[in-house]
């Protein structure tokens, strides 16, 4: 089987500025922990007091990106891998090209003239983080980048195509083609919840989504967000799990899966109206480094089994193994080769 081009990703590129801070710092810039924001003016300071941090560490991120980097890196198998987003004629997106294509994405970055390249501040406190991003150009995704024959040419290649909820804040009309187009010719469309204000506030374009989605994957805090914001009255992740995957479908070639993760406890796994539970692998507190893109790692281990047609217990077991490997690290970062057997 060609592996290559299978897996197109599509979201925002934001290079993640990465600095343990204290407290007083989560005070002064009104920053609930494990939790994930678009930045206010209020915010706007902070990028330049983290970057000021002797311990900052500047990482290619957004949540998507992340993903598809990871799965690269556990399939080991170059240019397996598309990724399509916006950057800013800058120093930044130049970083961000040269690090995505030496980890083997094929990336084709939309640049917008008028804005800097995104980023997203990572504080960290005590191996848990919170993440404030500030779009800037990766907002400024259009339609028609992706309808370039060129860049067409990447979703007619790919099987798979895995977009997180946060690019339903930039181009909804982007994710419609794929989504489309992946329903029609019997591909696999996969989106995340990503975060609960993305449940929240984004409510209609996600809804118009979610026929299309073949897997969604979460946390059980979006995944009980999900379930207020729609009226369910149920904090049981697992219920909500399958009712996510029982919302009616535009294409009947696939079965909807649902994926919910739930840090340390068990991941949940709801298909057929019935929940499978996956324990994952536990590490000790002092192993902890940073959560920072655990969440995407998962997804990525996770894409790398799913695109080989695993089964969705070996998939299961990637992403976790993939996660297990990132929160050992600061940010979204890798070994040279996964240890996956």
């Amino acid at each position: 089987m060609g592996y290559e081009g299978i897996l197109l990703g599509m979201g925002n590129p934001l290079l993640d500025i990465s600095a343990v801070v204290d407290d007083d710092f989560l005070t002064k810039y009104d920053i609930k922990l494990n939790n994930a924001i678009l930045a206010e003016d209020k915010h706007l300071p902070m990028y330049d007091e983290l970057a000021s941090k002797n311990n900052v560490e500047y990482i290619a991120g957004g949540a998507t990106q992340n993903s598809i980097r990871v799965a690269q890196w556990m399939f080991q198998v170059p240019g397996a891998t598309s990724y399509i987003g916006c950057i800013g004629k800058d120093k930044f997106g130049e970083e961000m090209t040269k690090n995505s294509r030496l980890a083997g994405v094929n990336v084709q970055y939309y640049e917008d003239e008028t804005a800097p390249t995104g980023t997203c501040a990572v504080c960290v406190v005590g191996g848990e983080r919170s993440l404030i991003a500030n779009l800037s150009a990766a907002n400024c995704y259009k339609s028609e980048h992706l309808k370039r024959p060129e860049n067409w040419a990447l979703v007619e290649k790919a099987k798979y195509f895995y977009i997180a909820g946060f690019f339903l804040t930039v181009s909804p009309e982007s994710i419609q083609l794929v989504a489309e187009h992946a329903a029609a010719k019997n591909k696999v469309f996969m989106m995340n919840l990503s975060a609960p204000f993305i449940c929240e506030f984004f409510k209609d374009v996600q809804e118009k989504a979610l026929p299309y989605m073949d897997y969604v994957f979460g946390n059980e805090t979006e995944a009980r967000t999900f379930s207020k914001v729609h009226g369910w009255e149920t904090d049981n992740v697992e219920e909500i799990a399958i009712k996510i995957s029982q919302w009616p479908k535009a294409s009947g070639t696939h079965k909807r899966i649902t994926v919910i993760t739930q840090g340390a406890d068990s991941v949940v796994v709801a298909e057929d109206g019935k929940v499978k539970l996956f324990p994952v692998i536990l590490l000790p507190k002092e192993k902890l480094v940073d959560t920072n893109g655990a969440g995407d790692a998962f997804v990525g281990g996770f894409l790398s089994q799913l695109v080989q047609e695993k089964p969705i217990g070996e998939c299961v077991r990637a992403g976790c193994y993939a996660a297990n490997v990132i929160i050992q690290r600061s940010g979204c970062t890798y070994p040279e080769k996964p240890d996956f057997s």
